[in-house]
């Protein structure tokens, strides 16, 4: 029997968080899914949003860190908790629609593919280019040369993966390197990567977009390292 695991790294969004749980749950599937939140050591009122959801729905796993320790190390220790035949990933930021879900695990029920990532770039971006916008594409770029695998978004938060995919594949990265590192490690195993237009709704910093300039240069470095290591 199918499983899906949603892992959500959370930090400071209680803005949001309560919202996109709903979102989560409203999500019809033919078979269980489980909900497992990280909460990266908020500082806000975000946890405390999370349980008020939780007390409603037997489906959530929370997990709380003592301290702040990152998205990458939020979904390392999701993935000791999930439990499904399939794993996804989903921010808490209101950026990516719930509604795509089950075009998105459709290839992995048929095992047509094992790893499915939902892309922001496969359509017409309707959206202001900014400088989010030319950082992702560049990542993408330098990943499709160094892997030999065309690929528009590697940056991508939707990822979804047959279990097997990750079984013996050991994650470091603490913070957003998480994402070059994980698409490393499984083309290197020799999967191919089945991209879907998915919805999109950015946010600038102002609104709370948590990544920094810092963590496009580390993702290059962790691209090159993870292709000759």
């Amino acid at each position: 029997m199918e499983k899906l695991s949603i892992i959500i790294p959370v930090f400071n969004e209680e803005d949001k968080v309560k919202e996109i749980l709903k979102k989560v749950l409203e999500v019809k599937l033919p078979f269980k899914k489980e909900i497992i939140i990280i909460d990266d050591n908020s500082t806000d009122k975000t946890l405390e949003k999370i349980k008020e959801i939780a007390k409603m729905n037997d489906n959530f796993k929370i997990i709380t860190h003592s301290k702040n320790k990152g998205k990458g190390s939020a979904i390392r220790t999701g993935l000791k908790y999930a439990t499904g035949t399939i794993i996804g990933v989903q921010d808490a930021d209101l950026e990516y629609n719930p509604k795509d879900y089950l075009k998105l695990i459709e290839p992995l029920l048929k095992k047509e593919f094992f790893v499915v990532y939902g892309s922001r770039f496969l359509e017409d971006y309707k959206h202001i280019k900014n400088r989010f916008y030319y950082g992702n594409r560049f990542l993408s770029l330098i990943t499709s040369l160094l892997y030999l695998h065309k690929i528009t978004d590697m940056e991508t938060c939707y990822k979804f993966f047959r279990r097997e995919v990750l079984e013996g594949i050991k994650l470091k990265s603490k913070r957003f390197e998480i994402e070059p590192e994980i698409t490393s490690k499984i083309l290197k195993r020799g999967y191919k990567i089945k991209e879907i237009p998915i919805y999109y709704n950015p946010r600038t910093e102002k609104q709370g977009k948590k990544i920094k300039p810092k963590d496009g240069i580390l993702a290059i470095w962790t691209l090159i390292k993870y292709r000759f290591n």
